[in-house]
């Protein structure tokens, strides 16, 4: 009775004949496993800051994000075991950057056997944001209403934790809660885990660790964005509070003057580069496209721009949602100005300048041929 032997030779790899007639060894692989690459989780651990920061969970989410993409169909939590609530701002109805990074904090405090709650008006991409269950609750310009409200719900569904952006909007609407139900706000925190609550005090010389309390308010770039299987984003019916105290009567919008708006504040920006000659023609598209006209260092240093309209680390860091950058190349202080803009429209002839890398929409262009089309456009209402 003979039994098989191994060859490990054969394991290894096989001789072939190269084509100029040499032999040469060949190897081979019976049997692979997934090997892990640092550099491409250190990459998705970066959070985009003014210093550079990295999320110390993205590592485990990287690897559990892998196995939910793996795995067909959408995350689904039939019987959360408890709820965490995300209180989102949606500005215009879109979810915002620190709303999503809201989100995903509330996924880590939600692991495992909870379910992450957005609780805010609806907003497009909820389920892709990380939105377990939906929380209708729509826009009042009465603060102290939306506070009431939130009450209520955080009364009814009892969730383990609630969570805001510490943003101007919600950053208030989260101090009102607490001051109502009479609980502590744990505000400004800078890094969330699932026994561990962190953030910076006394002059950031200190830092403080808690575990998360049921209240936080959440500094921008705490932690990366949710990048698992989308969610569920099932509805959930909500009380609907008696008559609000100090409701106002009514609410009227009022657009703001974007050539008066300071530009730390701007939503949109159109900044003006070397690659812009006329600047009443600049200035026009600007006040056109509703927005708040910028400028390069270079520009500024010239005299055509005045030097509040500086964009860059030396002038102004921006947080706009749309930033619009007319024939500028893209100096590392300019780039480190828009670092946090959530949209960059790059027009430049340089089709290698860095501005065009950094942009999601790029046109290789002239910058100065093209302000006098956008113009054109905009004024037959195109």
């Amino acid at each position: 009775m003979s039994r098989l032997r191994r060859d490990p030779r054969a394991e290894r790899g096989v001789s072939v004949l190269s084509p100029g007639g040499r032999l040469r060894w060949a190897r081979t692989t019976l049997a692979t496993r997934p090997r892990r690459d640092p550099r491409a989780e250190r990459a998705a651990a970066k959070i985009p800051a003014e210093r550079q920061r990295f999320d110390g969970l993205a590592g485990a989410a990287l690897s559990a994000a892998a196995v939910e993409a793996a795995a067909p169909g959408a995350r689904i939590v039939a019987h959360p075991a408890f709820l965490v609530f995300a209180v989102v701002d949606a500005p215009r109805g879109q979810l915002s950057p620190h709303d999503r990074r809201t989100l995903a904090a509330a996924h880590i405090l939600a692991a495992p056997g909870g379910a992450v709650a957005l609780v805010g008006p609806a907003a497009p991409g909820a389920a892709e944001a990380g939105a377990d269950r939906l929380v209708r609750l729509d826009g009042d310009a009465d603060p102290d209403v939306q506070a009431q409200r939130l009450v209520a719900l955080i009364t009814h569904f009892a969730p383990r934790h609630a969570l805001w952006a510490e943003s101007e909007a919600g950053g208030d609407l989260a101090r009102r809660v607490a001051v109502r139900l009479g609980e502590p706000l744990f505000a400004h925190a800078e890094g969330i885990k699932p026994n561990e609550a962190r953030r910076p005090e006394q002059g950031r010389r200190v830092e403080r660790r808690a575990l998360p309390p049921r209240l936080i308010a959440l500094a921008e770039g705490a932690v990366a964005p949710y990048s698992g299987r989308p969610c569920e984003a099932r509805l959930l019916d909500a009380p609907v509070p008696a008559a609000c105290e100090g409701a106002w009567l009514s609410v009227e919008d009022v657009r703001a003057d974007a050539e008066a708006t300071p530009l730390g504040e701007a939503g949109f920006v159109a900044a003006a580069g070397d690659g812009v000659t006329d600047f009443d023609g600049f200035r026009a598209l600007a006040r056109a496209l509703g927005a708040t006209p910028g400028a390069s260092r270079r520009v500024c240093d010239a005299g055509q721009m005045p030097r509040a309209a500086q964009v860059g680390a030396s002038g102004t860091v921006l947080g706009a949602r749309c930033y619009l950058a007319l024939g500028i190349a893209g100096a590392p202080q300019h780039l480190q100005g828009v670092a946090n803009c959530e949209t960059v429209v790059a027009i430049n002839t340089d089709l290698h300048a860095a501005m065009i890398a950094r942009a999601a929409l790029a046109v290789v262009a002239d910058a100065q041929r093209v302000i006098p089309a956008l113009r054109a456009l905009l004024a037959e209402g195109r």
